[in-house]
């Protein structure tokens, strides 16, 4: 099952787009270690884009289960 964690940047690590609407930290979706998607303006939004990530996963799983 692949890791799948949110990170936060701070900072100068900050996107400039985000960092000219006033935003001084973000989000993003790493995979296994790689930057799958983001950034997000909101902790939240990382934590929802999460949620689905675990839940395909997870469905891809029992399908794979199902298969055997």
């Amino acid at each position: 099952m692949p890791r799948i964690d949110v990170v936060s940047l701070v900072g100068s690590a900050v996107p400039a787009e985000l960092r000219a609407d006033g935003h001084m930290v973000c989000w993003l979706l790493m995979v296994d270690g790689q930057p799958k998607a983001g950034p997000f303006a909101s902790r939240e939004a990382a934590l929802a884009c999460q949620a689905v990530w675990l839940l395909s996963t997870a469905a891809r799983r029992e399908g794979d289960s199902l298969l055997a």
